[in-house]
């Protein structure tokens, strides 16, 4: 089995940004947790995180045929890109789990509303970095049973 784990813009600055509401742990030690669960599970995962709407979609476009499931933190994208979404959409023969690491349900009313997740099969948040692990668990049974 092999997972995307798909990362938009600003999750490279994760332990520098708003430590209050996204911790202090960085994102290459995220990066390293995740691998970790990972292939703990007999998964290959391979991260991609890009703060360019057009190269996260051309990402999105290159699915097909090459992962089981995708696990994508949109970032801020998540409330207004519908490009993005569409980009899901056209894929949608493969999995997609939405994760935020906190509860965008709680936060700023902008961030209340998720436009991608509605073309995903999951949305998993308000765990921290658990939310990915979460995730990638969750296609694990979805897809391995």
């Amino acid at each position: 089995m092999k997972i995307l784990v798909l990362l938009g813009p600003n999750l490279n600055m994760v332990g520098i940004r708003k430590k209050e509401v996204y911790g202090t742990v960085s994102a290459d030690d995220i990066n390293d947790i995740i691998l970790n669960h990972a292939n703990e599970k007999g998964i290959d995962c391979e991260i991609f995180q890009s703060n360019h709407e057009g190269v996260l979609i051309d990402k999105i476009h290159s699915t097909l045929n090459k992962y089981d499931g995708v696990v994508i933190n949109p970032g801020a994208l998540t409330h207004y890109s519908f490009a993005l979404r569409d980009a899901i959409e056209c894929v949608c023969e493969i999995p997609f789990v939405e994760v935020h690491m906190s509860d965008i349900s709680k936060r700023e009313d902008f961030r209340k509303i998720s436009v991608t997740a509605q073309v995903c099969v999951k949305q998993i948040m308000g765990y921290g970095i658990d939310s990915y692990l979460k995730a990638i668990d969750y296609l694990n049974e979805a897809i391995n049973g």
